[in-house]
């Protein structure tokens, strides 16, 4: 059913009230206790309906909302002809007073109005030819500091008009102006506390803690909600004052009752409040944004590392919530840290507030197991774009479990359960190591792939480094019981010694599973255990036990002979150069000069190593820490001009060291653009990458030569999984 065929009668005014993705529930729910009847939820908000009275509640103490905004009408807007004329038929001196300034913003599209700015520009017009229609002066526009703002929604062809009464984002209470690395937004934060229970909590006494505090959103939040106070109660100004339908004695009323009930809030027991943080700085934050709500006395916070988290002092209740926001590992830095961090705090609550509640709101759920308590509720909320989960524990004695460690890699030990089917895999790796070695060989290879899942029941690459070996298991999908799964797993690491002859300690396991960005070049041990392999005579530095990746792509192979073979005489630019085999084989096949690109300063020094290992003079051939979308971005005036280059950028990164974020298939065309600027008339660009579901932007094909020659670039030993990257000679059109 569409949004129009649901429109409710309008004798009460009805408003749409817009809210983070995934609170909708909790913020009907909310405003019903501001006497506003739900008509139907909505994507990120809720359509509802009372009286202006309700509707000025919402502004004034709803803590979920973004946007309150009275509904005007709604009008056909197939066409930007059908839009015009439906605004401008309207009788906006209801809402718009022509001595007052205001401005539109335009939400949606469709076949008619691609652009916001330009169906802004439509209603803009609109309104303000319906004032000089009927001879009156036009209101003035004003995209900054409007005294009001006309709300603009396009959904299914229906245009969706309406005055925005709050004005600005009611996240916003004016007591955060500073902000902490990853600011949790204050919406977002009252609708955690509630999914934990704090109301209720705090009503039976209880208090409040988060070890890891950041700027204090939550600290301040949880005491509002505790204290009774208005959270649009600081705030000097709300986008209906300049409407002509604006009530003030209604709202002066709703305003006195404000005041009453935060002196009323402070008179029985005022729950203790305590936040902590490892980092001074955005301590010192907190202290200010406490000082700006008026909370000096009720929230207290200091700097404390998570493991040294306690409850100083008397006073404090046996139960209470404990609530807090750690880090993501959305940086590639931090995750390898997290399942110490998350132990830390589960052990850190366990010990400090035992018989209270524990919410952690996370962006990786899975590191909830390093906990070490069980979790008895789950929520899946947004925050901004990103997925997350509110993890809720009871910590009891009779909640603990084991902490794990997600991103370790199981512990098996080698054992044959079934030894017709692991004799079954003995006989696929004799005979792979047989014609598999004979062509590599032949091939001056001395890493090849001898097996990569040939046999369903065995989900392993396994790959051989000059007398090693690196087995990596595909993670089983959840239709595969796990217990069959490490089974079959045990009999591979059993049989795979004994057939290839190495003792078993040369055998490194791993387990793949789906990569995000650059996680695969993540440190995941420190063994420092490297060594030199050989391909078409060139040395190359590698670690099997260091890194998920090994640092060579085996599956490039043949591409980095192909750049060997045509390099001689040639300027040679390897972007996202990861350590610099291609370089390594462009200097070797004669490269006049080369420069590789890498942000990571572990694989710009491990490049360095392998170029210094080929006897390449450094003078010509530079390896340079660069973030490679800000190097291409910069105009390439001055910046060389190269014969031949190699692009392999993963497939998203969203590394700290980076300036944006970067995804390769909406990307690529960016990048492939910037990169051809740099390249010679008659040069050529390699591009590749391994995103399975990629498909190539059909208009570079139309401003550039572009071959596709992925077939050609997969060397015998991965033939069997012809999707492991795709490759593409691209030249300018001569």
């Amino acid at each position: 059913m569409s949004i129009a065929s649901q429109e409710p009668a309008l004798s009460t005014p009805v408003y749409f009230v817009t809210c983070p993705k995934g609170i909708e529930y909790l913020l009907a729910d909310e405003l019903a206790g501001f006497g506003l009847e739900t008509v139907r939820h909505s994507p990120a908000g809720v359509w509802v309906q009372g009286e202006l009275a309700a509707g000025y509640r919402a502004c004034l103490w709803s803590r979920l909302a973004n946007r309150v905004i009275l509904q005007v009408a709604d009008i056909n807007g197939d066409t930007d002809d059908a839009l015009y004329e439906g605004v401008a038929g309207l009788d906006w001196q209801q809402h718009i007073d022509p001595a007052t300034s205001f401005r539109v913003v335009f939400i949606g599209q469709n076949r008619a109005i691609r652009n916001t700015q330009y169906g802004a520009q439509r209603v803009k017009d609109g309104i303000v030819d319906s004032f000089r229609a009927k001879g009156l002066a036009r209101p003035s526009v004003a995209t900054r500091d409007p005294d009001l703002t006309v709300s603009a929604r396009l959904h299914r062809d229906r245009l969706f008009l309406g005055i925005d009464l709050s004005g600005h984002s009611l996240h916003m209470r004016g007591y955060r102006t500073e902000k902490g690395i990853a600011p949790l937004k204050e919406n977002l934060a009252a609708a955690l506390l509630l999914r934990a229970g704090w109301p209720d909590i705090a009503a039976a006494g209880g208090d409040f803690a988060d070890p890891m505090c950041g700027s204090g959103t939550l600290l301040i939040e949880a005491a509002q909600m505790a204290l009774d106070i208005a959270p649009g109660r600081r705030q000097e100004r709300f986008g209906f004052e300049k409407w002509p339908g604006h009530q003030p004695e209604v709202w002066m009323a709703l305003r006195q009752e404000a005041e009453r009930r935060a002196h009323d809030g402070r008179q029985g027991r005022v729950p203790k409040i305590a936040g902590f943080d490892a980092d001074a700085r955005v301590i010192a934050t907190a202290w200010k944004n406490i000082q700006r709500a008026g909370l000096e006395g009720v929230v207290h916070v200091e700097a404390r590392p998570v493991n040294e988290f306690r409850l100083d002092g008397e006073g404090w209740a046996d139960h209470g919530l404990v609530l807090t926001n750690p880090p993501y590992g959305e940086r590639l830095s931090e995750r390898a840290e997290l399942s110490g961090l998350y132990q830390s705090l589960g052990e850190a609550v366990t010990s400090a507030v035992p018989g209270w509640r524990l919410g952690v709101f996370t962006g990786a759920p899975e590191f909830g197991r390093s906990i070490g308590l069980r979790s008895f509720k789950q929520y899946r909320l947004f925050n901004g774009k990103l997925q997350t989960q509110l993890l809720l524990f009871e910590v009891r004695p009779d909640n603990a479990v084991a902490p794990r460690d997600p991103d370790a890699p199981a512990t098996v030990r080698p054992r044959i359960a079934n030894p017709e089917r692991a004799a079954m895999l003995a006989n696929r790796l004799k005979k792979n190591r047989k014609t598999l070695g004979q062509w590599a060989r032949k091939q001056d290879i001395g890493c090849y792939r001898l097996y990569d899942a040939d046999m369903p029941e065995y989900a392993l690459a396994i790959d051989l480094y000059e007398g090693r070996v690196h087995v990596q298991e595909y993670a089983p999908p959840k239709t595969v019981d796990e217990r069959a799964a490490r089974e079959r797993l045990a009999e591979a690491l059993a049989v795979i010694p004994e057939v290839l002859e190495v003792p078993s300690e040369q055998v490194v396991y791993k387990q793949r599973q789906r990569q995000a960005g650059t996680r695969q070049y993540e440190k995941q041990s420190q063994t420092e255990e490297f060594f030199t392999v050989h391909e078409h005579g060139c040395a190359l530095k590698v670690n099997l036990r260091d890194y998920l990746d090994t640092g060579l792509f085996l599956d490039h192979r043949s591409v980095r002979r192909w750049i060997g073979e045509h390099a001689r005489g040639k300027r040679f630019l390897n972007l996202f150069c990861y350590t610099g085999a291609a370089t390594v084989h462009a200097v070797v096949g004669g490269a006049r000069e080369s420069l590789s690109l890498d942000m990571s300063k572990t694989y710009v020094a491990w490049a360095q190593d392998n170029l210094a290992l080929n006897g390449a003079d450094v003078r010509r051939h530079r390896v340079e820490q660069a973030d490679c979308l800000a190097w291409l971005a910069e105009p390439a005036q001055g910046r060389g001009v190269f014969d031949l280059i190699f692009m392999d950028p993963p497939t998203f990164s969203n590394s700290a060291r980076m300036d944006g974020v970067l995804d390769i298939q909406r990307d690529h065309p960016v990048l492939v653009r910037q990169a051809m600027a740099r390249l010679a008339p008659e040069g050529l660009l390699i591009f590749s990458n391994n995103f399975r579901r990629f498909r190539l932007d059909a208009t570079l094909e139309d401003e550039f030569e572009v071959e596709e020659v992925t077939a050609q670039t997969l060397d015998r030993d991965f033939q069997r999984n012809a999707r492991i990257h795709r490759c593409w000679h691209i030249r300018h059109q001569l």
